[in-house]
């Protein structure tokens, strides 16, 4: 990333009064029949309430499973009219349910937000947010906290969100107003999905596009599986990270495609167990483990497994970085990178304890991050960079047990190998080292 605002506390701690959006579509009847102000009606697979107007509220099927359709509650799904209303009057509906519940938003163009769909939701034992339609995000800037979410679910147990919706964060009209690289203190644009304090949570077969920050965020998140996952944004967009991941653990992301001006993935501060196997990376920043050591009382990192990810024309491939002149004393260890395709990468293997976007950063002390227990195994593949591997530690703290086990990186050009630097590390290589470990 050229600019950090990856780990701001504001970001994390944005607390937005307005709502997000919710998505779905699901598999109740496609057509519905009302019988009247106030009553129910049974018919073949259950029982349709509806309000005092006639409306439909919701269809519950017999075995008290329930569906709440974003367009029974008066969703237009023009693109143009703006249906948040319909999307927070349908949750509000779902989450004061009980059983199994259904939150459907079908095929259709919906413009919202921004929305906050909030638990618990106490009463029901599982909760699917089936998206199918197309959501817009508006364009108004006014109508967004800084660091807040486009889209955000808070505080649930149990959420399931699917469907192959899209949610279009229409990002190239906010782009321009992203002054980050500049201001130190500026104001962040809102992340398309934030998921803020969720257990057993699972994502899968979802499109984000165009967002305006970040793509995904997780924050305070237990036990979070995301798969089959289409995120896209030009090369240029800037801070459109694919999936950011904070203060969470037990988190796995697979069998996803991502495309960015950003870190495809950044694993912030205070994770543990997390794991990415089977990501296509390219255009963005490659898959990051930070950046680290900014902020004090940072939380540490550790468990973190990379497998079996294919990395295409990005800036970097994997990359560790850490702030200089850090407030505060933090760790990351016991990470591990695996089975991982270079193809014409910039800096394939990279540890920056001296990160540094913005040109007013004080190198005058150390990173006080602690980087220990790091494994690169079967790294393959090409670089665009003649340093294909770099790892510039920290003087204050150097990497203590750095591994690297079957590298082969070759030129794109097709010249002779590329190099390797170290700095306050001792690295240990088995099996083939090319480019050739450092003196």
């Amino acid at each position: 990333m050229t600019l950090n605002p990856h780990d701001l506390s504001p970001f994390f701690l944005t607390t937005n009064a307005l709502s997000t959006s919710a998505l779905l579509r699901s598999g109740g009847p496609s057509r519905f029949c009302s019988t009247g102000s106030g009553s129910s009606s049974v018919i073949s697979r259950g029982i349709l309430e509806s309000d005092v107007s006639g409306s439909l509220l919701r269809y519950r099927t017999k075995s008290s499973s329930h569906v709440f359709s974003v367009r029974s509650f008066g969703a237009r799904a023009n693109g143009l009219t703006d249906d948040s209303n319909a999307f927070l009057a349908a949750w509000r509906m779902a989450c004061d349910s009980a059983g199994v519940v259904t939150f459907l938003i079908p095929k259709g163009t919906y413009l919202v937000g921004p929305v906050i769909f909030s638990g618990p939701c106490k009463n029901v034992s599982s909760l699917t947010v089936k998206m199918e339609g197309y959501l817009k995000a508006s364009t108004n800037l006014s109508k967004y906290g800084s660091g807040a979410g486009w889209i955000e679910f808070r505080w649930m147990e149990g959420l399931t969100l699917n469907g192959g919706g899209t949610f279009d964060g229409r990002g190239a009209e906010a782009w321009p107003f992203n002054n980050c690289r500049d201001d130190y203190n500026c104001k962040l644009l809102p992340t398309n999905l934030k998921f803020v304090a969720l257990n057993n949570t699972v994502v899968q077969h979802i499109t984000s596009l165009n967002s305006k920050f970040f793509h995904l965020a997780l924050v305070q998140c237990k036990r979070f599986v995301g798969s089959e996952l289409k995120i896209s944004a030009p090369e240029n967009s800037p801070n459109t990270d694919g999936i950011h991941i904070d203060r969470s653990s037990n988190i796995h992301f697979s069998l996803s495609h991502i495309q960015t001006g950003d870190d495809c993935i950044s694993i912030g501060q205070g994770n543990s167990q997390v794991t990415i196997s089977s990501v296509n990376c390219g255009p963005g920043h490659g898959i990051s483990v930070g950046s680290l050591g900014r902020y004090r009382n940072e939380g540490d990192v550790s468990g973190l497994v990379v497998k079996n990810c294919s990395l295409t024309g990005t800036a970097n491939g994997i990359r560790i970085k850490t702030w200089p002149n850090s407030p505060g004393s933090s760790s990351a260890t016991n990470m591990t990178f695996e089975n991982i395709t270079m193809n014409n990468v910039s800096n394939p293997i990279i540890i920056d304890q001296s990160y540094c976007p913005f040109g007013f950063c004080s190198f005058k002390a150390p990173s006080l991050v602690k980087l220990s227990d790091i494994y690169f195994k079967n790294i393959r593949g090409t670089s665009s960079s003649k340093v294909a591997v770099a790892l510039e530690c920290s003087k204050g703290f150097p990497c203590q047990n750095v591994n690297l086990e079957n590298v082969h990186l070759d030129l794109s050009s097709g010249e002779n190998h590329p190099s390797s630097t170290c700095k306050y590390v001792r690295a240990r290589y088995i099996g083939t080292q090319i480019p050739p470990p450092c003196a």
